[in-house]
């Protein structure tokens, strides 16, 4: 018997208690390495909301018909699958009391400067009282913008002109 300095092997069954095999090794340093790298390169798709003006508009409420016709076109379900793309910019946007049934709107441009096509493209709406509190989120959308273009958005808000006393805003989309 030959002196060793490694310990007498234990025979076993159970691989779990087996030393490593090259192949297991390299399986779970890649293994370890995935979840070590998982989420390093992934892109921020919290949007970058912008704060719109402080609103002190008046304009008189929706009566029954409009308030259905201006909730049967406002958007309120958003797209959670879309991200903010760094080349999709918001141009510009204001809050607009129209005096047809849509009353509270936000309206304003965004260009894709992508050199590709967009798929899709939404604008994110939250509006707020005088006190800050989140009255409600709404968005408009478009299913495509080509590289280079503008889009002329209008966001349908179904509170009143007086109970709205500020909006954050956001533009999203996905690419091709």
């Amino acid at each position: 018997m030959r002196p060793t300095d490694d310990p007498p092997a234990i025979p076993t069954t159970d691989r779990s208690l087996q030393p490593p095999d090259r192949r297991r090794f390299l399986a779970l340093a890649g293994g370890a390495a995935a979840t070590a790298l998982a989420g390093c390169g992934a892109a921020d798709d919290t949007p970058d909301y912008q704060e719109g003006e402080t609103i002190d508009a008046d304009g008189e409420e929706r009566t029954a018909e409009e308030t259905t016709a201006a909730a049967a076109l406002a958007e309120t379900e958003l797209d959670d699958e879309l991200s903010p793309l760094s080349d999709l910019d918001l141009a510009d946007h204001e809050f607009v009391v129209e005096e047809d049934f849509r009353r509270s709107t936000v309206q304003g441009t965004v260009e894709n400067a992508r050199e590709g096509r967009l798929t899709d493209v939404e604008v994110w709406v939250r509006v707020y009282d005088d006190g800050d509190a989140l009255l409600g989120r709404y968005a408009d959308s478009i299913g495509g913008l080509e590289p280079g273009t503008e889009w002329a958005f209008t966001v349908i808000v179904l509170e009143a002109p007086t109970e709205v006393g500020g909006y954050e805003i956001a533009a999203l989309g996905r690419s091709e």
